[in-house]
């Protein structure tokens, strides 16, 4: 249960520090270089039908991830105009990890010049994904794609992640983690995931179920100060359990109610849906 508040508690505790004290902070002017673009290309491996763990480490500015590459595993770009943004690849026979370069801060920097972007494409073949990021944006188009599992860990986002088609294979769990940031997921009956578990703190988040399910799906939501939307088509059959006693619960019309739980009938693939907010607005809607 503490967890679900430390945000409000960090704000609270750092409001009565800045009461009490003058802080000066250092912002740092950062003179950026030429503007750079690197290619981004990493092989196909031997066995293309075993999974290749695929793990990238994003810092600042813009991320974007698609299907499409030909005859590769990643294909793409990287623009920046910071020398040590210049991305790193790493591979060892079925891992390979694609990291932004090396960048210290001191004090707080002037980032308004600053430009760093990759632009990935990526094959079909059948990845464990992993990504890792900072302050960013972030757009990722993952239908088409063969993904058995998905995390995603970032810091303050503004993050767009879409199944506009089907996954190619069964996802075993899609694993979402953000900070104080705006995220939607959507086309997510398309991911064909097992189980879904999505931790934000404070923000605007989004989760579309929109889609083909092919099985049951477990997705776990725990957020804290948030507004939080659900977006679950008719005919799906839902039991969903909220939890949050701050928490103020729109819901659209077809949905049954018996205390915490909300339920709708349907036939076919079952979501079993737990959320825990600290305080907020959730809205189920279709």
């Amino acid at each position: 249960m503490i967890r679900k508040f430390l945000p409000v508690l960090l704000v609270l505790a750092l409001s009565t520090i800045a009461c009490r004290f003058n802080v000066s902070v250092p912002i740092n002017t950062i003179t950026p270089g030429p503007m750079v673009t690197d290619p981004i290309q990493v092989p196909l491996p031997a066995n293309t039908a075993a999974p290749v763990d695929l793990s990238l480490a994003f810092g600042a500015g813009t991320l974007k991830i698609h299907p499409g590459s030909t005859g590769m595993l990643v294909s793409g770009s990287a623009t920046y105009n910071i020398a040590d943004f210049k991305p790193v690849i790493t591979e060892n026979d079925f891992t390979v990890r694609i990291e932004q370069g090396n960048w210290h801060l001191t004090g707080i920097p002037d980032l308004s010049n600053i430009k760093n972007s990759w632009d990935l494409s990526l094959g079909n073949q059948p990845l464990n994904l992993s990504i890792e990021a900072g302050a960013y944006h972030a757009e990722y188009q993952f239908g088409g794609l063969a993904l058995a599992n998905l995390t995603v860990k970032d810091g303050a986002s503004d993050a767009k992640m879409n199944f506009v088609s089907p996954n190619l294979t069964g996802m075993s769990l899609l694993s979402y983690e953000t900070g104080a940031s705006n995220v939607s997921l959507t086309g997510l009956g398309n991911a064909d995931f097992s189980s879904l578990l999505f931790y934000g703190g404070a923000g605007n988040f989004t989760l579309d179920f929109t889609g083909s399910l092919k099985r049951d799906g477990s997705v776990n939501i725990e957020t804290g100060v948030s507004n939080t939307t659900l977006v679950i088509p008719t005919g799906i059959p839902v039991h969903l359990t909220v939890d949050g006693a701050l928490s103020n619960i729109t819901s659209d019309s077809g949905w049954s109610k018996n205390a915490d739980l909300y339920t709708q009938t349907g036939s076919g693939p079952q979501l079993i849906i737990v959320v825990n907010m600290g305080a907020g607005n959730l809205t189920i809607t279709r």
